[in-house]
């Protein structure tokens, strides 16, 4: 008897927006029409990773997916998501990259339903949030006088992003970083945060069009599954620029229900 084919991951073509290569960006999170952000918009094959759960890793692709239970009853709530959240991801950014130490912040609860304040609207642009400088800014920020100690090691920013929900529209698409070139980055200048409009700016990057780059996302995505992704690693060796931006499912449902997200960040030590 003949085995069955196996299965072929699902793919949709979407559009992806990137930025005009050597266009330097400045984005208001909170104030989106004051951003200066020149746009070019490329059509791309995005591919299915749940098939492939097994085969995406951080250290090959810069990204991986996970099945997560959270103890987290409503994402909504500050206090819940710093007192429950924070910890349950921090244990998962030390387990995933062997750290002796993490830390979190900057967590967002997102919503593309029009009604949601514009800060936390999902971003529809390819990009990578921070770089060396704030990554270094927020250790300072955060530890304060043992910065230096734990600078001194294997320092990797990776992002946390799961569904709320299920997710019948806006999924996130992620860019395979093994396929990023550095000459595709574009430096990105972030002004003003959610609640405050006065915070220091955060530096990272925004992706140019590349025919290599190799893009994925999650049809259906659901609560227990999350993406973490490498966004910066102070070894230059390892892939770390997973280019990500929301995408138009082009198989939504016209009567979706709104995205509901939840993404952290993370900045862990490494003793190497």
């Amino acid at each position: 008897m003949t085995a069955p084919a196996p299965l072929a991951p699902k793919q949709i073509g979407a559009s992806i927006r990137y930025v005009k290569k050597g266009e330097d960006s400045v984005f208001y999170p909170a104030e989106r029409e004051k951003s200066y952000w020149p746009a070019e918009d490329h059509d791309m094959l995005i591919t299915d990773a749940r098939l492939l759960m097994d085969q995406l890793t951080v250290e090959k692709n810069g990204f991986a997916v996970l099945r997560h239970q959270t103890a987290v009853k409503n994402f909504h709530d500050p206090q819940e998501v710093e007192q429950v959240f924070y910890p349950e991801i921090i244990e998962l950014a030390k387990q995933i990259n062997g750290a002796t130490r993490a830390i979190a912040f900057g967590s967002v609860a997102r919503s593309d339903d029009p009604a949601t304040n514009q800060g936390r609207l999902p971003s529809f642009g390819a990009h990578v949030d921070y770089g060396r400088r704030t990554v270094a800014e927020q250790v300072r920020l955060i530890l304060g006088d043992e910065a230096d100690k734990w600078l001194s090691k294997r320092v990797v920013l990776m992002n946390f992003w799961r569904p709320i929900k299920p997710v019948f529209r806006s999924p996130l698409a992620l860019c395979d970083a093994s396929t990023v070139r550095q000459s595709d980055l574009n430096h990105s200048e972030v002004r003003g945060g959610l609640e405050d409009p006065n915070r220091p700016p955060l530096f990272g990057y925004n992706l140019s069009y590349n025919p290599d780059h190799k893009w994925y996302y999650m049809y259906r995505m659901q609560p227990d599954e999350m993406f973490a992704f490498k966004l910066y690693d102070s070894d230059s060796s390892r892939p770390q620029w997973t280019g990500h931006t929301a995408i138009v499912d082009p198989d939504a449902p016209e009567d979706a229900p709104a995205r509901e997200s939840m993404e952290i960040r993370t900045i862990s030590f490494i003793d190497e």
